[in-house]
């Protein structure tokens, strides 16, 4: 290993270990320098008396280096590509990089150098990156709330007993800092609206802006030289019922919201989540993290305002907070969905009608967590429904289903000799001896009858049936004939012996007793 030359603070760091007692080799693993490096700063130490008692201030120690050392660590060696170095200078000029310059170089006879070589030497070369200035927002309070999501390993999902990975939300207020966080398993839509909810109920209020960068669940469209931000149509409506404003960031400028990137994931992720066992269940891990905020996050000094978020938030930004709505809020999820010939949608694997004039139409659908709506267009509520509990489950109202075939489609036993009884007692008989018909099921028949009073009235076809039980013949080709003839309207025969079934002789026994007998004729 080369011997390389070390920092003030790494000299500083050197000799504390020399004084501890350590040895060479165990002091240059651990500052991964070479251990006549060690040995080099041991010797300069023991001859200026600094193996004993209290080492001098890092200004000192740097005064004295310099004084020994001047600009350059008489320890460092040459690099080997000394010889190439106006040449790596064109060729980083040029655009390439540490590897190609390596393999350009790599094919000349007399070269000798290692690619880690030319990787350090290139770092060297490299003109240091200017430092732009920048300017610290600050925004007065109740003005902005920052929001970001931050992995954070794995913790116990305790359902299926698993590890799972977790990520940390987190939202910032701006002016007093003080903030909410809270562990999840995914960042979905419906999972980024509940932790929105869960840190206005936390705070008790709603910052008029809230600054976020340009995640899935809530932006669909980043800002772009050509485009407007384009927010998912879930959570502008959460910003409506909340009334605050959605503030995306540019793409790549995180530090645009730098209060939740440093001072909240990266605190939390410092500062917390090392305290937490790989197997926490996650209730218990949001239990032990919110009282933290509470009583460690909230109550320390921030580096910045030198006050505790706190205080600050408890004295004078939750005042300045919008209330909490009057109503409470339903998060939900919206989605475009077709609705199929069946007269159905399908979300999350379950069905819900609509009516049927829109089929083959695209419909929103807004699914809350009790109930899913079916709008057309933006705002035409054409559909209401509970939410389904499991998959498959299908949710229809009869009105949504076409008229020519919601009857079929809807029809029970039960449902058809009710309507019969109602049209009256003919009627009544005839679907009852439909129904108990064996083996082959009459039901659809049925059906086709009772449909006979739609075309006609329930008053003819009831008369329409007691003149085919008068007649003994009830199918449905005669009841329609009855019908289309008027012969409902014709007043029965009173000698016409219906109540005797449907079949009856027109001469007495006697008469075909004696014919039979020879002592008559029958013809």
């Amino acid at each position: 290993m080369l011997e390389r030359r070390l920092k003030t603070m790494d000299v500083h760091t050197l000799l504390r270990r020399i004084q501890a007692g350590e040895k060479d080799r165990p002091i240059a693993r651990t500052l991964n320098i070479d251990r006549k490096t060690v040995a080099k700063y041991r010797a300069w130490a023991k001859s200026h008396n600094m193996l004993d008692g209290p080492l001098p201030d890092l200004a000192t120690l740097h005064t004295r280096l310099a004084a020994s050392f001047g600009n350059d660590n008489p320890s460092q060696n040459q690099s080997s590509l000394e010889a190439y170095r106006e040449e790596i200078v064109q060729l980083l000029k040029q655009g390439l990089g540490p590897r190609l310059i390596f393999q350009t170089l790599s094919d000349r006879p007399d070269f000798v150098g290692s690619e880690s070589a030319v990787y350090r030497l290139a770092a060297q070369l490299k003109p240091p990156k200017k430092a732009n200035a920048v300017g610290r927002i600050e925004t007065p309070p109740g003005e902005v709330g920052q929001v970001d999501f931050g992995a954070v390993g794995y913790l116990l999902d305790p359902t299926p007993q698993m590890l799972r990975k977790a990520w940390v939300f987190v939202m910032v207020l701006g002016w007093s800092r003080h903030m909410y966080a809270e562990f999840v398993f995914n960042q979905t839509i419906l999972t980024w609206l509940q932790c929105h909810q869960h840190a206005f109920e936390f705070f008790n209020g709603v910052p008029r802006r809230v600054v976020l960068d340009n995640l899935k669940a809530a932006i669909i469209q980043a800002y772009t030289r050509d485009k407007e931000v384009e927010v998912q149509r879930a959570y502008a409506e959460c910003a409506e019922h909340y009334h605050f404003l959605i503030d995306p960031c540019l793409p790549s400028t995180p530090q645009h919201k730098g209060k939740v990137e440093r001072g909240g994931v990266g605190y939390i992720k410092n500062s917390f989540v090392p305290l937490l066992l790989p197997n926490t269940p996650l209730p218990e891990a949001n239990r032990r993290l919110w009282d933290w905020l509470k009583h460690v996050a909230g109550q320390r000094e921030h580096g910045t305002t030198h006050e505790r978020p706190m205080r600050r938030f408890v004295d004078t930004e939750w005042q300045a907070l919008f209330p909490l709505p009057p109503t409470p809020y339903d998060p939900a999820l919206w989605k475009q969905v077709k609705l199929h010939r069946d007269g159905h949608v399908v979300f999350e694997k379950a069905f819900y009608s609509a009516p049927s004039r829109f089929v083959g139409q695209t419909l929103w659908l807004r699914a809350g967590l009790a109930e899913i709506r079916l709008f057309s267009g933006e705002f035409e509520l054409v559909a209401t429904h509970p939410r389904a509990t499991q998959p498959g489950q299908r949710q229809t109202h009869p009105d949504h289903l076409p008229p020519e075939k919601a009857r079929g489609l809807l029809a029970s036993r039960a449902g058809c000799q009710t309507q019969a009884e109602a049209f009256g007692p003919a009627t009544s008989q005839v679907i009852a001896e439909l129904l108990a018909s064996r083996p082959v099921d009459k039901l659809r028949t049925a059906l086709r009858i009772l449909r006979l009073a739609d075309i006609y009235t329930p008053l003819r076809l009831e008369a329409a049936c007691a003149r085919g039980q008068a007649f003994g013949d009830v199918s449905l080709c005669a009841l329609k004939h009855i019908l289309a003839e008027r012969l409902d309207e014709l007043t029965l025969p009173v000698s016409l012996p219906a109540a005797q079934g449907l079949f009856a002789f027109a001469r007495p026994a006697e008469e075909l007793a004696e014919a039979l007998g020879g002592g008559a004729t029958w013809n």
